[in-house]
């Protein structure tokens, strides 16, 4: 198994994606890429630790590759907007890659380079593709938040039709 860590906005939809791909498993969400040590997410949510709110999780690279886990990291989000996803504003909903190792970011630079070269979107990408110094785990309440809330009017009106389209795009790799 193997490690890979994005911030795509609020995790609680990026998480609700990647734990339905076939290969994944143990999808966490937390904290990466800020100054705070073990910060909290209210104190994360303020935007004054520098964190992004990311998901990390262990895949096994038989089943699903780095490259494919890009895919769905670039074409779940907006990797245009600088410090928002939807309603969603602040450097902790930033667009970010933390790469566990050097073939991760060779990989992510490669793509992020031929995205921005194939004009797909009207504006350059901003997302950050820095190493992982430090993940925080968030609480425990934030585990398997979408499946565990779905009624709650933001799974319900965010995160549902995010997880409606992914599975759409992806239905070949889901598990």
């Amino acid at each position: 198994m193997e490690k890979a860590t994005f911030g795509s906005g609020c995790f609680w939809c990026t998480e609700a994606m990647f734990q339905r791909l076939k290969g994944v498993s143990d999808v966490k969400s937390g904290y990466a890429g800020g100054h705070t040590k073990n910060p909290t997410y209210k104190e994360v949510c303020t935007g004054a630790t520098g964190h992004a709110e990311v998901i990390q999780l262990n895949y096994d690279p038989e089943v699903i590759s780095y490259d494919e886990l890009l895919e769905v990291f670039w074409k779940t989000h907006d990797p245009t907007t600088l410090n928002r996803q939807g309603n969603d504003v602040g450097t902790q909903y930033r667009s970010a890659v933390f790469y566990h190792n050097s073939e991760q970011k060779e990989l992510a630079e490669e793509y992020k380079k031929k995205l921005d070269e194939s004009s797909i979107w009207p504006d350059p990408i901003v997302t950050e593709i820095n190493p992982l110094n430090e993940f925080y785990p968030a609480e425990v309440d934030h585990d398997d938040y979408y499946n565990q809330n779905s009624s709650q009017p933001y799974c319900a009106f965010v995160v549902a039709p995010k997880v409606d389209k992914f599975k759409k795009i992806f239905a070949d790799k889901l598990a």
